[in-house]
């Protein structure tokens, strides 16, 4: 094997000699520069059976520490791995199984080319954190690139270098499940966070032992799914394409994320596993891209699904034609791409340009000076779960918690004296905290309410379940398996609630009912709860309502009647201990929606960022207007919105001039007040309104966003600056434009705030 990297080594550095000295390499760094020859002159030594292979990507298919497979299938996969025909792997993780797998690889394939190793690594490995739209809803990138920074250590020490997240997707759409799994609804906040995750995943320098490489997914507009059903078709505009759903991309990529994934759904048509307008024109060639794209599971041989595709051959020449590098468990790469080249169906130059960006990874891993690197027991057994792990999760566990409604103050609980019934489904619950994507954790390793709860020693609390909750995916469950009429519980319920002081509630939707393929109709609280919920209120209303869930739930009664209520999400390995704290006080929360919650189903989709329309008001008097008959235009609880214990007041709202060229910064500012009991975290939040453009224009968009922190009684002048950046807009045929006019400047605490100012563009 070293004899083999050594070769290579020894070709690249007899090349960088013979390299023409007037070529102009100005811009180029001399690592990438050096990269580039030793790429180069590996794929002098690739045979095209060779090249094919490094675009071939295979799940785990057999335990490597145990015999050699039998069955047919991994059979053909052991042959490939042998000949070196796998350019890398998934799901597969442990030190001892990845290191026996890249020994194959590297020891007995004619070149010795290392494997990657993917998996989704998307919120915690095995310490899991919140899951993606619970830290989202923290604001703090800080914590949020950190978060990301320990799933990478935890992760690379089992063996791991790639990981396929963050997912940057835009949705607007509660039903779809994979809203767990990104930022939001916003463009703003989700380029934030993507920046901040890429970064946490792959370091300062990616070649450093604790790194993986990140993957921004899904490309693109993969959260607009139509009726939010997975792997759906999307019908949308270019405006929301070049406004909405690229910025996010557009910041991973210019972060240095180094692989994209494309989507299973089509754009105008077009399967995006096959779109060339995407990949090659706009990622790879506008947007300067250096790195490759994957598939999705099996989306190259699903164009033929599509009806875009007639076989396999032709699903193959498409998707590598568009810009698709590599082929994720779908076999249309190995099966067809030597032959469609042989006989002249693909220029070998589009598989070359593959090959050279899935190479270029390996050596920026620095996999070919050590591959196995990640393959340390020692490391391994040191860093998967440490105390600092957990002690990181606590905190980003506590700052996404929500607090939608606190109207008679029952928060914080009171320590001591208090009889507190505890009661739900998900109560005491160990397992669906860690949510749907749980990598290599435990399960039931997560700390339940009542764990976290007990800590707390003043206080009596007996617990109640109330009702069964299907454990898992409710498509899953067998007709029976759970008696959905047992309202036996609820009465034992309903008497624990009767003579205790405060009632906690913990009620939700399953760690698996949200996700992946966990797409729904009905937003409601699953099952028996909202019948259980009614049933205590009516005999103590003093009730404090946790919500866990991955996604925004329909809870309209809830919030008119239930005085106290807090947005829980799932939040991973110390959920509980994060709850507790915050119930007690011993955390003053301070996170923010990042995603509207519905008044009911029918509104969506629901944003904050929607168009004025014709007809936004009822000015006449009459039915001809924009809105519905049985409810509210308004969201329940808007985006961006978020109490404390304590409380903010917001003031003296200036901007350092009036009118401003096109390219003048923007000075404004804010006076903020914590005028409430407690210190706290305040999420100061900027939006715009351009109120007259060439295409309409959202009637607001957040611009800018600090997370301040105040002393009870004190008061903090907060600055923000805009540029013309921030106050254009890309067109319909995505050119950015900055147009002269008025904007509106809003700064509050939600998207519905009401202070503003406004300037002039000339």
């Amino acid at each position: 094997m070293q004899v083999k990297i050594t070769l290579y080594l020894l070709i690249s550095l007899i090349v960088s000699s013979c390299m023409d000295p007037k070529e102009d390499i100005s811009n180029i760094s001399i690592e990438h520069e050096s990269i580039s020859h030793k790429v180069d002159s590996l794929m002098s030594l690739m045979t095209l059976e060779e090249k094919v292979g490094q675009m071939n990507m295979y799940s785990d298919f057999w335990e490597a520490t145990g015999p050699l497979p039998t069955e047919a299938t991994s059979k053909y996969k052991f042959d490939h791995l042998k000949k070196g025909m796998v350019g890398a792997m998934l799901n597969v993780h442990g030190v001892e199984h990845i290191k026996k797998i890249q020994q194959i690889a590297v020891e007995e394939s004619r070149l010795g080319i290392p494997l990657l190793f993917g998996y989704d690594v998307i919120h915690g490995f095995k310490t899991i954190s919140p899951i993606p739209l619970a830290e989202a809803a923290s604001w703090d990138l800080t914590a949020i690139e950190k978060s990301a920074r320990i799933a990478a250590i935890e992760a690379s020490a089992t063996g791991l270098n790639w990981t396929f997240a963050p997912m940057v997707d835009v949705t607007r759409d509660a039903r779809w499940g994979r809203v767990m799994e990104g930022a939001g609804e916003d463009p703003y906040l989700g380029s934030k966070i993507a920046i901040a995750r890429v970064k946490g995943f792959q370091g300062e320098n990616l070649s450093d032992l604790n790194t993986i490489a990140a993957c921004a997914k899904h490309f693109a507009a993969y959260g607009f799914v139509e009726s939010g059903k997975e792997y759906n078709s999307v019908d949308i505009g270019t405006s929301t394409l070049y406004n909405i759903i690229l910025p996010p991309f557009k910041s991973a990529a210019d972060a240095g994320v180094k692989t994209f994934m494309n989507s299973f759904n089509d754009l105008n048509g077009i399967p995006v596993t096959a779109s060339k307008e995407l990949q090659r024109d706009l990622l790879k060639g506008q947007w300067n891209f250096q790195g490759f794209i994957v598939s999705d599971w099996a989306s190259i041989k699903e164009l033929i699904s599509w009806g875009y595709a007639k076989n396999e051959s032709e699903a193959a020449k498409l998707a590598v034609s568009a810009g698709s590098d590599m082929d994720m468990e779908g076999y249309a790469y190995i099966n067809a791409l030597v032959d469609l080249v042989k006989e002249g169906g693909v220029d070998e130059q589009k598989i070359n340009d593959a090959v050279s960006r899935i190479l270029r990874l390996k050596f920026e891993l620095g996999l070919f000076d050590n591959p196995y690197k990640y393959c340390n027991e020692a490391v391994e057994t040191e860093k998967l779960g440490h105390k600092t792990h957990h002690t990181a999760a606590l905190d980003m566990a506590k700052k996404s918690i929500v607090l939608l409604k606190n109207e008679t103050n029952i928060l914080p609980l009171k320590k001591t004296g208090q009889r507190i019934a505890l009661i739900g489904p998900l109560a005491n619950d160990n397992h669906s905290p860690l949510g749907n994507w749980r990598a290599a954790a435990e399960p039931n390793s997560a700390v339940s309410v009542l764990e976290g709860m007990a800590s707390f020693k003043g206080n009596s609390i007996v617990y109640e379940k109330g009702v069964d909750l299907v454990n898992g995916d409710i498509s899953f469950a067998k007709e029976g398996e759970i008696n959905m009429t047992d309202t036996s519980q609820i009465k034992t319920a309903v008497k624990s609630a009767l003579n205790a002081d405060v009632v906690i509630m913990v009620l939700g939707e399953h760690g698996f009912q949200s996700g992946e393929a966990r797409s729904k109709t009905n937003l409601n609280l699953p099952g028996l709860q909202q019948k259980l919920l009614k049933a205590v209120y009516e005999v103590n209303q003093n009730i404090v309502l946790v919500l866990n869930s991955g996604r925004p739930l329909a809870i309209d009664w809830a919030a008119e009647h239930i005085p106290s209520i807090i947005m829980g999400w799932q939040l991973g390995s110390q959920s509980g201990n994060a709850i507790a704290q915050v119930l007690y006080g011993d955390y003053v929360p301070s996170a923010k929606l990042p995603m509207s919650i519905p008044r009911s189903v029918g509104q969506i989709p629901i944003y904050y960022n929607h168009k004025n329309t014709g007809r936004p008001t009822n000015r006449e008097n009459n039915v001809f207007w924009s809105h519905y008959l049985d409810s509210e235009n308004s969201p329940l609880y808007p985006f961006g919105f978020g109490l404390s214990y304590t409380e903010f007041k917001y003031g003296n709202l200036k901007t350092n001039q009036d009118k401003y060229t096109v390219d003048d910064i923007i000075e404004i500012s804010v006076k903020v007040s914590n005028i409430g009991s407690f210190d706290g975290k305040e999420v100061v939040q900027l939006y715009i309104r351009d109120l007259l453009a060439s295409i309409t224009r959202p009637v607001k968009e957040l611009k800018g966003f600090k997370l301040v922190k105040f002393k009870k009684g004190e008061t903090k002048k907060v600055t923000f600056n805009l540029s013309k950046e921030d106050l254009g807009f890309y067109n319909n045929t995505g050119e950015f434009v900055v147009e002269p006019g008025e904007f509106e400047i809003f700064i509050g605490g939600s998207s519905e705030s009401r202070l503003n100012t406004t300037i002039t563009l000339k």
